[in-house]
C-alpha cells in the first residue's frame, strides 16, 4: 500500500511538472505583453534646440576625426558602418556630399505578399497606391525636420527602389540634411545631379508596392552592421558612415574637433611649404 502512494505522489509530481512548462510560464508577469509584441529598446525624445546645439559641435568634422573622438572614449570600432556602405556621389571641391545630421530611422521589411499579378493598367495603378497608402508609406516624413539624418532598414534581398529623385528631394525640403540606407536607392543619374548626400549598398529597380512593407518608424534599427538609435549622430563623408551614441557624443566630438584642427594646421603648414594653394580642406 506504501509503494502505491508513493507511486501515485510520483505521478502527481511530474503532473506539476508538466503544468509548470511553457503555457504555464506564459501566466508570468508580462507574458500578455510580450505575446502582443513588445519593443525593449526605448526611443527617447529630444527637441530641435538640443539636436541644433549637437550639430554645431559636429559642424565640419570628418568620419576620420570622429572616429578617433570614439576610440578616445573608449568605443573602439563601434559604429562603423560597413564600407559597402557608401556615398552614390562625391564632390573633392566643396564636399557636399558630406553631412552631419541627428538620426531619425525607418524600417521596411519584406512582404509575405505574393506579387500583384497580370492586371489591367488601372487596376495596377489602384492596387500600387493602395499599397503605398496603407502598407510600405513614409509616415516617417512627419518627423523630419532641420538637421535630420534619415536612416533607413530596407528588405535586404529585394530589389526596390525606395529611395527614388523624388523623395528624397522631397525630404530634404522638409530639413534633411542626408540619407543613408542599408540596402538600395534608384533614379541615382537625378540624385547625383540634384546633389542630396546619399549613402546606400547598390542601385534598386522596383517600386515598393509588391516588394517591401514599412515595420517601424523611429525605432532601433540595424543599418550597415550597426545599431543605430532615434537621436544618435550620423556623421557621412567619403570614408563611410559612422553612427556616434547620443550619450558619448559631446565627448566625442571635443576630441573630434582637437584632432581635426590639428590636422589643418598642420597641412596648412605643408601646402606653404610646397607651394600648393590653399583649398576648402584646410579652410578654417
Amino acid at each position: 500500500m506504501k509503494i502505491h502512494i508513493i507511486g501515485l505522489a510520483f505521478v502527481l509530481l511530474l503532473a506539476a511538472l508538466a503544468g509548470a512548462g511553457p503555457a504555464a510560464q506564459e501566466k508570468g508577469p508580462g507574458a500578455e505583453d510580450l505575446r502582443a509584441g513588445k519593443n525593449l529598446l526605448a526611443t527617447q525624445v529630444y527637441s530641435e534646440a538640443e539636436d541644433g546645439k549637437l550639430l554645431a559641435l559636429f559642424k565640419g568634422l570628418r568620419v576620420a576625426d570622429v572616429t578617433d573622438g570614439m576610440d578616445a572614449v573608449g568605443l573602439q570600432n563601434i559604429g562603423l558602418m560597413d564600407p559597402e556602405i557608401h556615398s552614390l556621389w562625391r564632390d573633392t571641391e566643396h564636399f557636399r556630399h558630406r553631412f552631419v545630421g541627428i538620426a531619425v530611422t525607418a524600417r521596411y521589411v519584406p512582404t509575405q505578399d505574393a506579387p500583384a499579378g497580370k492586371m489591367i493598367v488601372e487596376a495596377f495603378d489602384a492596387w500600387s497606391a493602395d499599397w503605398y497608402e496603407k502598407r510600405s508609406t513614409e509616415a516617417y516624413m512627419d518627423i523630419i525636420r532641420k538637421g535630420t539624418a534619415l536612416v533607413i532598414e530596407d528588405a535586404p534581398n529585394a530589389d526596390v527602389g525606395s529611395i527614388g529623385s523624388y523623395n528624397i528631394l522631397e525630404w530634404q525640403g522638409h530639413g534633411c540634411v542626408g540619407v543613408v540606407t542599408s540596402a538600395t536607392a534608384r533614379d541615382t543619374d537625378e540624385i547625383i545631379t540634384q546633389r542630396v548626400p546619399l549613402y546606400f549598398r547598390k542601385p534598386g529597380r522596383g517600386i515598393r508596392p509588391g516588394r517591401n512593407e514599412l515595420e517601424s518608424v523611429n525605432r532601433p534599427i540595424v543599418c550597415g552592421g550597426v545599431l543605430v538609435m532615434p537621436g544618435d549622430v550620423i556623421v557621412a563623408d567619403g570614408d563611410g558612415v559612422l553612427v556616434v551614441p547620443r550619450a558619448k557624443a559631446e565627448a566625442v566630438a571635443e576630441y573630434a574637433r582637437k584632432i581635426m584642427d590639428g590636422d589643418k594646421a598642420g597641412r596648412r603648414d605643408l601646402y606653404k611649404a610646397l607651394n600648393i594653394k590653399e583649398d576648402d580642406s584646410v579652410k578654417e
